[in-house]
């Protein structure tokens, strides 16, 4: 059933859901044992998502955004929306990165953030770029107060006093940024969280490949993360400015 649903990813996570459900209850003594799954309820392999992704890629095109399009976007909007556009291709941020960013993670006049990935809370550190820098000080001050307190440390509140961080499937930014797409005839499987896969891409170009997951908040099971202590931030960045050249190509070559 789950499968008519859901693409490979997609079904990975809602397997893994459903496991980690049985797994809590039998720990719990909820349960007496696990139930027997049987082979048809098996995860995607590896080979199957990487077929998809092929098949993904044949018929909408890299699931990232080209240097122009970014800088379309960028034309194409102001306030909040360029700044978490900025964020994305800068630091690698997504949905829940921006609507959960807090004001303290902000380092304007250094020209970083620090904050962790909501998702894992893999502490992450990334240098800003000046356009980030000055996108953000227009959002702060034009902020509206949020209705809710909670949401009192929020970088990015809506116009109606909200947070732009929803728990469920109603999310704004993705809504904003499908209209913007929409009106710039962006087509292909491209959405917010394409920033994230774009900066992955852009910035493995820089062949620091372990400041770039730094950034990104990716950790990797192995000796060298166990024994790494820091990361310069001359190699944080070294990876920024590198994908900052790569989107203002134009601009940077004049400077």
């Amino acid at each position: 059933v789950l499968a008519k649903r859901f693409k490979c990813h997609a079904l990975d996570r809602h397997i893994i859901g459903v496991r980690s459900m049985f797994n809590w209850a039998v720990t719990n003594e909820l349960l007496a044992a696990k139930p027997r799954y049987g082979s048809m309820f098996d995860k995607p392999t590896a080979s199957q998502k990487q077929k998809e992704k092929n098949l993904r890629e044949l018929e909408h095109g890299e699931r990232m955004f080209t240097a122009d399009q970014v800088k379309q976007l960028l034309a194409a909007t102001d306030g909040q929306m360029k700044a978490m556009i900025l964020l994305g291709v800068n630091c690698g941020f997504g949905n829940s990165d921006c609507g959960t960013l807090p004001l303290k993670a902000l380092d304007l006049d250094g020209g970083w953030v620090n904050y962790h990935r909501p998702k894992t809370g893999i502490t992450r550190r990334c240098a800003l770029w000046p356009e980030t820098v000055a996108a953000l000080r227009v959002v702060i001050a034009e902020r509206k107060e949020p209705k809710n307190p909670a949401n009192a440390e929020l970088a990015f509140i809506t116009y109606k006093n909200e947070s732009w961080h929803k728990p469920d499937d109603r999310n704004p930014i993705s809504a904003e940024m499908r209209k913007l797409l929409n009106a710039l005839s962006i087509e292909g499987k491209r959405n917010f969280y394409a920033m994230r896969h774009t900066f992955e891409t852009i910035g493995g170009e820089s062949r620091d490949q372990v400041a770039v997951d730094h950034i990104m908040g990716h950790a990797r099971d192995d000796m060298a993360s166990v024994y790494r202590e820091r990361i310069s931030d001359e190699r944080l960045k070294a990876v920024a400015e590198h994908v900052r050249k790569w989107v203002f190509s134009e601009l940077t070559a004049s400077k």
